[in-house]
């Protein structure tokens, strides 16, 4: 694997280790699931490639782990449906890739704490406040992995789907091209109104349909569609 914006030295282990490659048969399309282990020993890593995406301006979504609502479907995020419309979405576009980086639940302090900081929400607190409560930091995240995951599946540049600016800048740090941001946004709901509006104004993120209110869309709404809604299309490639 190669070295990430000099962060190695060549003596420690590579950042991700690709392990596996597979087809895989999911409700919006046939994929290749591409599995890596972390270098940092603790995190086993996940992109699912549809078509070729070698080369320039692939659509990419960096998709942090949520279990609460990737698994189970909360309506206390947007996760769960940004990790819908995200698939959705590269299938139409005909090749893209997600990466799912496991280790980021709750901006990277972990399930348990993530739920001790929604318990602290729920008594009146911000998702930044609630972190900050428990003397964790706002935003835990790393994307190196993320970035030599890419360069390993063959990417340059990429047209990444993402409302949150500092993803665009940790990718171009660890040396992936961005060539436009292509927002992805989900319908808010009344139980996540509050926390959107949050990442908003505190995170920084680009939310503007969020003026709308709840139930309102907004210019370029993205939403998932049902589950098996789209057409599988042709298989993922090998990169």
């Amino acid at each position: 694997m190669r070295e990430i914006d000099g962060t190695s030295d060549g003596s420690g282990p590579p950042v991700a280790e690709r392990v596996v490659d597979l087809r895989l048969a999911t409700a919006y399309g046939d994929f290749l699931a591409v599995g890596y282990r972390d270098g940092n020993g603790t995190d086993e890593q996940m992109a699912l490639v549809y078509g070729d995406v070698t080369g320039e301006g692939a659509l990419v979504r960096l998709h942090s782990e949520c279990l609460t609502g990737d698994s189970f479907g909360s309506r206390h995020c947007d996760c769960g449906g940004q990790l819908s419309a995200a698939l959705s979405t590269i299938v139409r576009e005909g090749r893209g890739i997600l990466v799912y980086l496991r280790g980021h639940e709750g901006r990277g302090i972990g399930l348990l704490a993530k739920l001790q900081a929604m318990k602290l929400q729920a008594e009146g607190l911000d998702t930044v406040e609630a972190n900050l409560a428990l003397g964790l930091p706002a935003d835990a995240r790393d994307y190196q992995v993320a970035a030599e995951i890419l360069h390993d599946l063959g990417v340059r540049s990429v047209r990444l789907m993402s409302n949150n600016p500092l993803k665009r800048e940790a990718l171009q740090r660890h040396g992936v091209k961005v060539t436009e941001e292509v927002p992805l946004l989900i319908t808010p709901q009344e139980e996540n109104i509050f926390y959107l509006r949050t990442k908003r104004e505190r995170l920084g993120h680009h939310l503007p349909h969020l003026e709308g209110g709840v139930g309102g869309t907004g210019t370029g709404d993205t939403t998932a569609e049902p589950a098996g809604g789209t057409e599988p299309g042709g298989e993922g490639s090998t990169p």
